[in-house]
């Protein structure tokens, strides 16, 4: 390759489209990943909501229990208040289960229609950015004609004459 003022300037430019060509699919994969862990954060804080109403559910039979232990005996019956407890918090949980499944299940569809947006993306990207190399690199070819004409005319230029 010929040596000229310009190289530099192609050179860099080569170089920023190269890289915007990367950064580019690197953003794609890194709304791909954003979309995985946003859906696996959701189905973790399913599970801890599980475990937050077990919790809830248990430490309210623990108060009814003491609470029935600090009353005579046969004085009051808590097991259907126990029962109520255990149905509202059993239907809460389903109902929280099912809007988390169906949450999941539309995320998991946009993971699929992004996924198939960027394949498409990424080949009309790397289309683009090879027509511009491909048209950079002729910039570059009749730039270094022009500077080996110019050198040559330069050459047989007598300035003695």
């Amino acid at each position: 390759m010929t040596q000229n003022p310009f190289t530099a300037v192609l050179d860099a430019q080569r170089t920023a489209l190269e890289q915007s060509q990367r950064l580019t699919h690197d953003a794609l994969e890194a709304q791909r990943t954003s979309i995985s862990a946003f859906a696996d954060a959701v189905e973790t804080s399913s599970s801890l909501a599980e475990s937050n109403a077990e919790l809830t559910k248990g430490t309210i039979h623990a108060s009814l229990d003491a609470l029935e232990a600090s009353l005579p005996e046969e004085a009051a019956d808590f097991g259907e208040l126990r029962d109520l407890v255990d149905d509202g918090f059993d239907s809460a949980t389903e109902a929280q289960s099912q809007s988390i499944d169906a949450y999941l299940e539309a995320l998991e569809e946009s993971e699929v229609a992004y996924e198939e947006f960027a394949a498409s993306y990424s080949e009309v990207i790397d289309t683009s950015f090879d027509a511009a190399l491909e048209a950079h690199e002729q910039v570059t070819e009749n730039v270094n004609a022009v500077a080996e004409n110019v050198d040559e005319a330069a050459d047989e230029f007598d300035v003695s004459a």
